[in-house]
């Protein structure tokens, strides 16, 4: 059981983390406008993909999650 509480309290704090990173997504310079980000607009047509920002942050979070189990196993 005390390992359930641990979880759930796990993903409360990632939770809480993500909403504070959409709340404050549009004041992270060139994050969204990177180069190699696909961007169409054609008359009332608009289409964005953030393949490059996609890349970044997935690389990041990645490098996060490593180091915090990291240092979580000693």
């Amino acid at each position: 059981m005390e390992q359930i509480g641990k979880f759930i309290v796990l993903i409360g704090v990632i939770l809480i983390v993500v909403g504070l990173a959409i709340s404050v997504f549009d004041r992270i310079p060139l994050l969204g406008r990177l180069p190699g980000d696909i961007h169409i607009k054609r008359g009332n047509f608009h289409f964005y993909f953030p393949v490059v920002t996609s890349i970044a942050i997935s690389a990041t979070l990645t490098l996060l999650f490593w180091l915090f189990t990291r240092f979580i196993k000693r």
